[in-house]
């Protein structure tokens, strides 16, 4: 399913970005990204990492988020994650 997410709604477009989907892939980024990707861990949205921030609470990831080496991987990754959620 395809839907449009709105723009030019500062930083309420990343609570939508994070709530979306099923799962999230987050690519390289600036500030904006890293917000997106703690709001969906913080939703319980999964969370594919791709170069991207490293984030670790005492050294160790999150639950709900893994990291991918290349985009194939990051993609097969949120679709098995999507999909484990129903």
């Amino acid at each position: 399913m395809e839907f449009v997410i709105p723009t030019g709604l500062g930083h309420a477009r990343n609570v939508i970005v994070a709530r979306a989907g099923r799962a999230v892939i987050a690519i390289a980024g600036s500030h904006g990204t890293l917000s997106e990707l703690a709001l969906a861990l913080v939703y319980g949205t999964p969370v594919v990492a791709l170069n991207t921030w490293d984030v670790s609470l005492n050294g160790a990831a999150p639950g709900g988020l893994v990291r991918a080496d290349t985009a194939q991987e990051a993609v097969e990754m949120a679709l098995a994650l999507a999909a484990a959620r129903g």
